[in-house]
């Protein structure tokens, strides 16, 4: 009898990891937002111990950050990365270009010009949130078609650095019509099997408009940040209690999902 290969055990926390990271990605808890903990001990059917135990990878992942008596927080994105990542996940999707114009099959790019026509549509009735889904599934289906598993691997381990922050920030009004002239683009240079083209444009859309995306988001966060602590500060040396303010209602939490025990 040939020898069977070791059964590999996962424990809880490790399950619980991979579905975590891609609430992230996927924009379901977004940049600041502390973890609801307990919404994810009912969505997944667990205790809070797993639960914190996978927090704590994705934390020394970077994804996340645990402060002191405040718990879990979604990390945000920093000037520093930008300067860092984006060039490297630039360089990343100019050669996926380059292999998808190559390797595509002509229903491959089909069914990308389907997502860029409806993404179009969200465009011009002013649907971020659909947008943005369909901006990240255009993307990833770039490296789908490009077929290099390696090359996916490192886009997605530097999408994850970034927290995906790419596909949940909202843009300005400027911002987001050079986006859409810029997908124009590449649909059309994808469709010509145009490789150098479609290199350079995915590249100048990275390192240009995306990286302007990101500092404007940013710089938002930043004043918002500002704005709060001069908002408590003087709340805080002002006359007598003021009226309570109702607690905001939780968001929830997609759709409960088991994890199996271990």
């Amino acid at each position: 009898m040939t020898r069977a290969a070791p059964i590999v055990r996962h424990s809880l926390h490790e399950t619980l990891v991979a579905p975590l990271r891609d609430m992230i990605l996927q924009g379901e808890l977004r940049p600041g937002e502390k973890v609801p903990e307990e919404q994810l001990c009912a969505h997944f059917g667990v205790s809070r111990t797993p639960i914190r135990e996978a927090l704590k990878v994705l934390a020394a992942e970077g994804v996340l950050q645990i402060l002191p008596h405040r718990g879990a927080i979604v990390a945000r994105i920093t000037e520093a990365q930008v300067e860092e990542l984006f060039p490297i996940m630039a360089s990343l999707e100019a050669l996926a270009g380059t292999l998808a114009c190559r390797n595509a099959t002509d229903a491959q790019i089909a069914q990308v010009r389907a997502l860029h026509d409806q993404m179009m549509v969200d465009f011009r009735a002013g649907d971020e949130p659909a947008y943005l889904k369909l901006n990240r599934r255009i993307h990833d289906a770039t490296f789908e078609m490009a077929g290099n598993a390696t090359l996916a691997s490192f886009y997605h381990q530097v999408l994850t650095r970034i927290h995906a922050c790419r596909f949940v920030m909202r843009k300005s009004p400027e911002h987001w019509r050079q986006a859409v002239t810029e997908h124009e683009q590449m649909i059309a240079a994808l469709e010509a099997r145009d490789g150098p083209a479609l290199s350079k444009l995915l590249e100048e859309h990275v390192t240009g408009t995306t990286a302007g995306i990101a500092r404007e988001f940013i710089a938002s966060e930043s004043a918002a940040e500002g704005a709060g602590r001069r908002e408590r500060t003087g709340a805080a040396g002002a006359p007598g209690p003021g009226p309570a303010l109702p607690t905001p209602a939780r968001r929830a939490v997609g759709r409960p999902r088991k994890v199996p025990a271990e």
